[in-house]
């Protein structure tokens, strides 16, 4: 096993910025690019074209660094080592798209050889470049869940749930109740971006089960449901003036009136909790339901402008390949400038008033709120957290959680943090879980 690792180690080829999976803190890409199929179409034509022998199709869209590295001359070679090596190309067998990360749709491309089955995988930009290129043997399967140690399922029960149920955005959940006589207090959970499951699924990881589970160990009801854009891919679904109003702070509502309409939850202590994404539009949700027992925020970044964010994650992740260079800051440039012709102009704008007025907002609710934040967070950073710190000082209600060694998903971890610690196994850290209960304890 460990020689074929070293075989392939020296097929794959790693060029510009390969990004595997991550979560930003602020992803604004629609539905309609969501579902978007003509990064697949994209890759798979690309491989068609590897397997043709026409390398000079296959590259013609590689950016400027991808083609330092791997012209056609030197993916011709490095083709004919793997057809040497597994065996004749015999087809594509499934093709698959990752998150969006910075700016980048990471593609799977599944190829059975005569030997073997190997995954292409390309970073496709918004603008059609190829930043990354990168050939493994396909999972023999997927790594399985890491049950953290804090979960003790013989405490509660799970039931499936429907948030919108029998309407347009029906989404189907999952609602765990602990055992034992109610009422419960309970916790929506709200996604960050992009097409999130209930689980808010990241490689192996599986955050959202994991506070769910946690929670419920210690006496908490917690309601999880599928993202609308996870659901509901059409484009022709979705109104071309939506905003983060209809994308997620809808469903989050309508998610907290299934809990009060649930028997065993107790009514007046329904709780929301948003991550990423879900943690900006945290004083939102708050705002327009006042009757919210408390709100928990997790790594939410609402208080610079959207495009500060966005060129600050897309610098970092280029950092880690080396010095920023003029041509690196075109780069960056042209994603940003492609990132935000994604999404409606409806949507951008929504985003540009409230982010830098977020957090002014926050200091006008009412309820509590708990803002937690990892500072190996590269996504919503420290930087951030003390602004809401610093603006909300001077609330007596508001609880404040800095975590040394966590990323964006509350795991451990040392080091810079980048996109491939997401590809490892782990589970948000004990001490998040127990100052979540803690706080809905106290309130």
């Amino acid at each position: 096993m460990r020689r074929k690792k070293n075989m392939m180690n020296r097929f794959v080829t790693t060029m510009g910025r390969i990004i595997l999976m991550t979560m930003m803190c602020v992803e604004v890409l629609p539905a309609a690019s969501y579902a978007k199929p003509s990064a697949t179409q994209q890759a798979e034509g690309i491989v068609d074209s590897m397997a043709k022998g026409d390398f000079a199709s296959a590259t013609k869209d590689f950016d400027a660094t991808v083609k330092a590295g791997m012209s056609a001359e030197r993916l011709g070679q490095t083709w004919s080592q793997l057809t040497a090596r597994f065996g004749a190309f015999k087809s594509r067998t499934g093709s698959r798209e990752v998150q969006v990360v910075a700016g980048f749709q990471t593609v799977y491309v599944t190829c059975q050889f005569e030997k073997a089955s190997l995954d292409i995988i390309l970073s496709i930009g918004g603008s059609g470049q190829v930043g990354g290129l990168q050939i493994i043997p396909t999972p023999s399967a997927e790594v399985p869940y890491k049950l953290p140690s804090y979960v003790h399922k013989e405490r509660f029960e799970e039931y499936p749930a429907f948030v919108n149920k029998g309407g347009e955005w029906e989404l189907p959940g999952t609602l765990t109740i602990p055992k034992g006589e109610g009422p419960f207090p309970a916790v929506v959970l709200v996604h960050g971006s992009g097409p999130e499951d209930r689980d808010q699924t990241l490689g192996p990881n599986k955050p959202f089960k994991d506070i769910a589970w946690g929670l419920a160990s210690r006496g908490v009801a917690v309601l999880r449901y599928e993202k609308r854009t996870k659901v509901h891919k059409d484009p022709a679904k979705w109104d071309k003036n939506y905003t983060v109003k209809e994308e997620v702070i809808d469903d989050a509502l309508a998610a907290v009136e299934v809990l009060r309409q649930s028997q065993g939850m107790d009514q007046k202590r329904i709780y929301v909790l948003g991550h990423s994404m879900g943690g900006t539009l945290i004083p939102r949700i708050g705002k327009a339901d006042p009757k919210i027992a408390g709100l928990i925020m997790m790594a939410g970044c609402g208080t610079r402008p959207l495009e500060d964010v966005l060129l600050r994650q897309l610098t970092y992740i280029a950092s880690l390949s080396g010095p920023i260079t003029d041509d690196t800051k075109k780069k960056i440039d042209k994603e940003i400038q492609s990132h935000m012709k994604r999404a409606p102009a409806s949507y951008l704008q929504d985003l540009r008033d409230y982010i830098p007025a977020a957090a002014e907002m926050a200091k006008s609710l009412k309820q509590p709120m708990l803002i937690m934040q990892g500072a190996r967070d590269y996504q919503a950073i420290e930087a951030d957290f003390n602004i809401w710190k610093d603006v909300l000082s001077s609330r007596t209600d508001v609880t404040f959680k800095l975590y040394p060694d966590l990323n964006h998903l509350f795991m451990t971890g040392t080091g810079m943090a980048t996109p491939a610690e997401y590809e490892k196994p782990g589970s948000v850290i004990q001490t998040a879980i127990d100052d979540i209960a803690s706080f809905i304890v106290a309130h």
